[in-house]
């Protein structure tokens, strides 16, 4: 895995390979380099829904800015 995270872009989200996770992100900045991966692969992400997206940025706190360098951050981007 070091390897694939060395041709990773920076800042990019992607599909993960790990199971159980939907996405993964080669966070970088300062001179770090941190991967992450997020999310549920069992569950659909639906943002239409303005109660489904309201009920889950509200869920998360969204609206608190969290660091890139969390999976919270990457999580509420895609909402």
């Amino acid at each position: 895995m070091a390897s694939d995270k060395k041709k990773m872009a920076c800042n990019k989200p992607t599909s993960s390979d790990r199971s159980g996770k939907k996405f993964k992100v080669k966070v970088c900045g300062n001179g770090k380099e941190k991967l992450i991966h997020y999310g549920d692969a069992n569950m659909t992400i639906k943002k239409d829904n303005p109660k489904r997206r309201k009920s889950f940025r509200a869920r998360h706190r969204c609206d608190q800015s969290p660091s890139k360098w969390t999976a919270r951050y990457w999580s509420c981007k895609k909402w």
